[in-house]
């Protein structure tokens, strides 16, 4: 047509790449920074909403990325601002023992809160949401051990930038400068609130010195004792693979509980299931730590349904639990369908 040039548009003018080469260089990180906005919101539900606007905004700038960082850096930047543009507006998420209260009587009613936002349990394993063979192994290390449930907990106590600098300087292994040009502060001003992060989460992590090995052959043997006494439902049992300093909580029910006695009283006291065989439990993996899905007989068909969903923090020096938290909500079949489990036991659907 006259007046239109024939030649192509200057090499200048950035064109939006093709969904297939974006892909290819991006895709492979998702579960990685799905991990990272999970460390800085604490819900799993949040996460999935922030990656999404993380690629979104990633593939919009896609055409203007000059390649002087990894992709990876670039992704992890785009998503810390992300999660602060949206920590600016959101309440602190936490765990009841999170909430400034001292442990309950565990023969007091039970009290439930839907308006607290709670912590949310992120599912996959460990390396899952390890970067690949390609990373810093100290980044490895770090991820690995950066999204147990405990760590997530103390992380959101700290303010949004603290907790920003603080997942960039130690669990990525980010220099100063590098965190400085992400959220826009100088390295001066970075180093300050990394000593102002790492303070306090030494003051809300003072009690939280276990820690979990999987592959530990005492490990998984107190699992399998642990998982005995409730389907056996033995209380007595579960009372002894408790210490007097572990911990017992359940959002969103409010109370917290502390040493075997009390979480006994409490399982006597509330837990609708009356004799061996009312409850099954299932294994699978929550903040890369052993989780368990416990399914409850129904009395009125007899089916077991999805009921709570225990992550554990095990004491491998004590050989006890050291920390459950068992997570109830409204969509416990979607829950579980996430951490990998059946709407229904595997025993259940023999037996038909």
């Amino acid at each position: 047509m006259p007046g239109i040039p024939a030649t192509s548009a200057p090499a200048t003018v950035p064109t939006q790449p093709s969904d297939t080469e974006f892909l290819a260089a991006t895709e492979p990180l998702r579960r990685e920074i799905h991990a990272h906005c999970y460390r800085m919101m604490g819900s799993h539900h949040d996460a999935e909403d922030l990656t999404q606007e993380t690629y979104l905004r990633a593939w919009r700038g896609y055409p203007k990325f000059d390649r002087r960082a990894s992709v990876r850096t670039w992704l992890h930047k785009i998503a810390t601002n992300t999660c602060l543009t949206a920590l600016g507006s959101a309440q602190r998420r936490s765990l009841p023992s999170g909430l400034g209260t001292d442990a309950f009587d565990p023969t007091d009613t039970l009290l439930q809160d839907h308006e607290v936002p709670w912590l949310e349990p992120f599912a996959g394993t460990v390396d899952e949401i390890s970067p690949g063979d390609d990373a810093d192994p100290a980044y490895v290390v770090g991820a690995r051990e950066s999204i147990r449930l405990a760590f997530i907990a103390a992380l959101q106590h700290l303010p949004e930038r603290q907790r920003a600098v603080l997942i960039l300087r130690d669990v990525l292994q980010w220099k100063a400068a590098e965190v400085a040009d992400t959220i826009g502060v100088t390295t001066t001003s970075v180093n300050s609130l990394l000593q102002r992060a790492r303070e306090q989460l030494k003051t809300v992590r003072a009690d939280d010195d276990s820690s979990t090995v999987l592959d530990d052959e005492g490990n998984r043997e107190l699992l399998a004792k642990y998982v005995s006494a409730f389907e056996r439902y033995d209380v007595d049992a579960i009372v002894d693979l408790f210490t007097d300093s572990s911990i017992w909580e359940m959002p969103p029910f409010t109370g917290w509980y502390r040493g075997g006695a009390a979480i006994g009283a409490l399982i006597r006291g509330n837990c609708p299931a009356e004799k061996a065989g009312d409850q099954i439990l299932l294994p699978t993996i929550a903040n890369g730590q052993p989780a368990l899905g416990l399914y409850m007989r129904d009395p009125g068909d007899g089916v077991h349904r999805p009921f709570q969903l225990q992550v554990l923090d095990l004491d491998p020096r004590t050989r006890s639990v050291a920390h459950v938290v068992a997570f109830f909500s409204d969509t416990m079949i979607e829950d579980f369908a996430r951490f990998g489990l059946p709407a229904t036991p595997p025993s259940d659907e023999s037996s038909r």
